[in-house]
């Protein structure tokens, strides 16, 4: 069954150089894998496979969550991305969400915050409450 897998996120970029820069430099992620028109990063248990494609950037959903199994470091990452440049996105969500300088709190769920890559695609750090 499907369930006993571990899936692998996705994400189309126009320019592997640029993204890997963006992955690498700005996100600290550290390649695990190289594949022909592409690289894979391991995140925790899962990965990150960012390959070369005319479609980059045409999600306009969340195409990526990272979902922090230590929820006391989120204020840490977020000031991180922040130093990096990252500017958080902010919308209209569900029911119960309060935004403070792009960061939402969900009542009851926990923290979490979006950002875009060098090509548009939605990326999500999400602090779950315990």
């Amino acid at each position: 069954m499907l369930s006993s897998h571990t899936p692998v996120a996705t994400l189309p970029t126009k320019d592997l150089a640029k993204a890997r820069n963006f992955y690498e430099e700005t996100l600290g992620l550290t390649a695990s894998r190289e594949d022909i028109g592409g690289v894979a990063y391991t995140c925790g248990s899962g990965q990150l496979f960012v390959y070369e494609s005319a479609y980059a950037g045409t999600n306009q959903a969340t195409s990526v969550t990272f979902d922090m199994s230590d929820p006391s470091e989120f204020d840490g990452e977020v000031a991180d991305l922040r130093a990096k440049g990252i500017e958080f996105l902010e919308f209209e969500g569900p029911y119960g969400v309060e935004w403070n300088d792009g960061v939402a709190s969900m009542v009851g769920m926990g923290r979490a915050v979006w950002f875009t890559d060098l090509d548009g695609n939605i990326l999500n750090l999400a602090a779950r409450e315990q």
